[in-house]
């Protein structure tokens, strides 16, 4: 995904109300992002960190610039926007580039589905070698790096989080396919695990959607002001078992 004019710089002073953050610009001025991201954003809202935005021209919005990268501990960058990661992953599964969910002729998007009423992120359709087959495919984000190559999810407790894994659970018993596919926008990390720590009973369930059938995927994007696309894949994984 290309950002339509390279992203502008600025120095993070703080990240407040969930979704503003005050920076200083180049010239010393302050202003006003908007931060499209909901989370607690562990170790990406550290004041003095270097960010990037890109800015509108919606003469309606209040804050034209919405915030998209930080540079984070190591000098990795993580993309803080989780309303790309659908974006980055679309792009992903139209250039076949997910090789375990390469072959579906259909991708079709926010589609409801499942017993309590849920909207899958992806539905992959149409496989030529398994015609009858439906592919649910859930996206999370993941920005939360712990060092030495460590990632984890979630960086809050997610009651949400566990009602998909709910649903994703609930199609595999069904015999379709069930993806959860992180999409992890940090530069630093090369693995993806559980965040026990944080959320003990999403770790319980992801541990036993993945032994029930679930599939975990976790794909990282290159990050850039330029662009961010998903290109490596990274390992699941679960310490202790």
């Amino acid at each position: 995904m290309k950002f339509s004019v390279p992203l502008s710089g600025a120095t993070l002073i703080r990240r407040y109300k969930r979704f503003l953050a005050d920076v200083q610009l180049p010239d010393g001025r302050s202003t006003t992002l908007h931060c499209p991201n909901t989370g607690s954003m562990l170790g990406c809202a550290t004041p003095g960190s270097r960010v990037w935005y890109s800015s509108s021209d919606n003469q309606a919005r209040k804050y034209p610039g919405t915030w998209e990268l930080v540079e984070v501990a190591g000098g990795h960058l993580a993309g803080i926007n989780t309303g790309l990661a659908n974006k980055l992953v679309a792009e992903a599964l139209l250039a076949e580039v997910l090789m375990p969910l390469r072959g579906y002729a259909s991708v079709q998007r926010e589609v409801t589905y499942g017993d309590e009423n849920s909207r899958i992120d992806f539905l992959l359709t149409g496989n030529t070698a398994r015609p009858d087959e439906k592919c649910y495919v859930e996206v999370k984000n993941v920005t939360m790096g712990l060092g030495h190559g460590e990632g984890a999810f979630p960086d809050a407790v997610t009651t949400r989080g566990i009602k998909h894994l709910r649903e994703l659970l609930t199609m595999r018993e069904r015999g379709h396919r069930a993806v959860l596919l992180f999409c992890v926008q940090h530069s630093g990390i090369d693995r993806v695990r559980p965040a026990r720590e944080i959320d003990p009973a999403y770790a319980a369930m992801l541990q036993r959607s993945r032994d029930a059938g679930v599939e975990l995927l976790a794909w990282r994007a290159r990050l850039s002001p330029l662009e961010i696309v998903l290109d490596t894949q990274l390992p699941v994984v679960f310490p202790g078992n």
